[in-house]
């Protein structure tokens, strides 16, 4: 199916602006541009858009994203995985965040006092999730992953406890 760059706009949700900019910048060119001067785009197009929203939507610059689509080797497929994973990241990451924001309320209107360890869980564990990313190979040649996954084992029986003595109250 072919688009004009009003439809597409209405489609994706992107005005015709942004669109006319996608295409002055080289990031997504329409597959053809008629006599008038109305810019036509074709599915390849419009999955090559639905990749950038993807990748707006991660946060990744446009000048990056052309990067990676303009690759040879860009495998579609794979980098559809990948935002998956990195979208599954941030729901759980979110909904950490919605349990700290519940239990707090929770505790409040019960008129009780979190623990310390209860009110920074969520933050604590994404900065685990960040430093095993970016330091964990690191540190387990270091350190040996036996210290690496002992340490975190402790801190999750520190979570499961406290999470008892929130139950028992």
């Amino acid at each position: 199916m072919e688009y004009s760059i009003q439809e597409l706009s209405r489609l994706s949700g992107v005005t015709t602006r942004t669109l006319r900019w996608y295409d002055q910048i080289g990031l997504l060119k329409p597959s053809r541009v008629a006599e008038s001067g109305y810019r036509y785009y074709g599915g390849a197009e419009v999955d090559r858009l639905q990749d950038i929203l993807y990748y707006r939507a991660l946060g990744v610059e446009l000048a990056r994203i052309k990067e990676c689509l303009d690759d040879p080797s860009f495998d579609r497929l794979a980098a559809l995985r990948n935002h998956l994973a990195a979208l599954e990241a941030e729901r759980e990451r979110l909904e950490q965040l919605i349990r700290s924001v519940k239990d707090t309320i929770g505790a409040e209107e019960r008129n009780e006092i979190m623990s310390d360890e209860q009110k920074f869980e969520a933050f604590k564990q994404r900065a685990i999730a960040h430093n095993e990313k970016v330091y964990g190979a690191e540190t387990r040649a270091k350190y040996g992953d036996k210290e690496v996954d002992d340490d975190y084992i402790a801190r999750v029986k520190t979570q499961i406890r406290a999470n008892e003595l929130k139950s028992a109250q």
